[in-house]
């Protein structure tokens, strides 16, 4: 028996590929309901003992049939528009919705001032248009500001700090729309920051020494401010002291409420990606094992962050005896997973996992080339399985036409 995988995306499982995952249809996500719970825990624990309040960041985390192992130790949810906003009013009833978005549509205004409880603008246009009205509607209103103080080198894609950001407001921008009209400064309630990515607390303190110094004579007058998402809070390693000390600042400093909204933090390390080899094919030096998943479909931030998602069980390419691709079995040439290393080739029929698959895939997936969605399954602490939903020739039907 090979040597249990010790790294963190596969902690939950032990290590090994439990024999029960054989007889679960390929390809499928397959949730942790334990990992779940810990980082919910971790994050809950944070709560308490700072008086930062939490939230989910559905962006990257959306299945909601597992929001109840979650809502305990949470403030509610996160938002990027109207439909996010009314699942986690829905789905976690009686918890706080915060919604973010780059610009809101004026016909989805009201129904949207139904579901949130914190409405956040991107600009001050957006802020003079909308504010009023969630105002009389007795929202939060909150402001997005963009410190331009980048944490990111090398990663301008996800830098909302990069030149030329759409992302958030400038000191420079918010003084030119506050000098033409006054009255703005009377709608905010909060400000929120966004400017992280996968990241520790470190680029946290940095960021927020920038807010204080072009941001700090407005905050005395917020009731919150947001640090917005991006905080790696349950990775392994993470350095929650100093998080604490930059909550304590501000609450110190500015007598504010801090949110956090993390998205990745809340599932991180929390599902997997089940997949069977198809076929196995020779170019060259390059031997290319062809899978029932597909990079493009099924995990699209593999070609998007890009990034090589962890496989139980494999090495770094060369590491072990036989380096293999891996790639899906659409016709886009790019679809490839990457490069890994096995103790033995894999073979036709073989049962691989993929790692940290709860985040940005059941969210973000699609059915191009008429791929099936896979379905999607939750593991109890037991290491119990069950079905939460299976999709079919008619879910990618109905994006298409009537």
């Amino acid at each position: 028996m090979p040597a249990p995988d010790t790294r963190a995306p596969f902690a939950a499982l032990g290590g090994v590929l439990p024999p029960a995952l054989a007889a679960l249809p390929t390809p499928c996500y397959l949730l942790d309901e334990g990992a779940l719970a810990r980082n919910a825990e971790v994050l809950g624990a944070l709560a308490q003992r700072t008086g930062c309040k939490v939230l989910l960041a559905q962006k990257a985390f959306s299945n909601y049939d597992l929001y109840p192992l979650l809502a305990p130790h949470l403030a509610g949810t996160e938002a990027s528009g109207l439909y996010e906003a009314r699942l986690g009013a829905e789905e976690m009833p009686g918890k706080e919705v915060h919604v973010f978005c780059a610009a809101y549509r004026a016909d989805e205004m009201p129904e949207l001032l139904r579901w949130a409880d914190h409405i956040v603008f991107n600009s001050p246009a957006q802020l003079a248009a909308f504010g009023p009205a969630a105002k009389a509607a007795g929202k939060s209103v909150g402001l997005r500001i963009n410190p331009e103080c980048s944490t990111q080198e090398g990663h301008a894609l996800y830098d909302p700090c990069a030149p030329g950001s759409r992302l958030g407001t400038t000191r420079a921008q918010w003084d030119a729309a506050l000098a033409a009209d006054p009255a703005l400064a009377d709608l905010l309630d909060g400000l929120h920051f966004h400017t992280l990515c996968e990241q520790d607390a470190d680029a946290l303190a940095l960021t927020l020494d920038a807010v204080a110094e072009k941001f700090g004579d407005l905050l005395p007058r917020m009731q919150w401010l947001n640090f917005g998402g991006g905080h790696h809070i349950t990775r392994p390693g993470y350095d929650l002291a100093t998080l604490e000390r930059c909550i304590a600042r501000a609450q110190r400093a500015w007598g504010v409420q801090v949110y956090l909204e993390p998205g990745e933090a809340c599932a991180l390390n929390a599902g997997y990606l089940l997949a069977r080899v198809l076929d196995v094919v020779q170019n060259g030096a390059a031997t290319i094992a062809i899978l029932d998943a597909s990079a493009a479909c099924h995990m699209p931030d593999v070609l998007e962050m890009p990034y090589r998602p962890p496989l139980l069980g494999a090495g770094e390419p060369g590491e072990k005896p036989y380096t293999v691709r891996l790639a899906g079995p659409t016709c886009l040439a790019g679809d490839v997973i990457g490069d890994y290393s096995f103790d033995a080739p894999p073979a036709v029929g073989d049962l691989l996992a993929f790692g940290d698959m709860a985040i940005y895939t059941t969210c973000k997936n699609n059915t191009f080339n008429g791929m099936p969605l896979p379905a999607i399954w939750a593991r109890d602490a037991a290491g119990v399985c069950r079905e939460l939903v299976r999709f079919g020739y008619a879910d990618f039907k109905r994006r298409l036409g009537s």
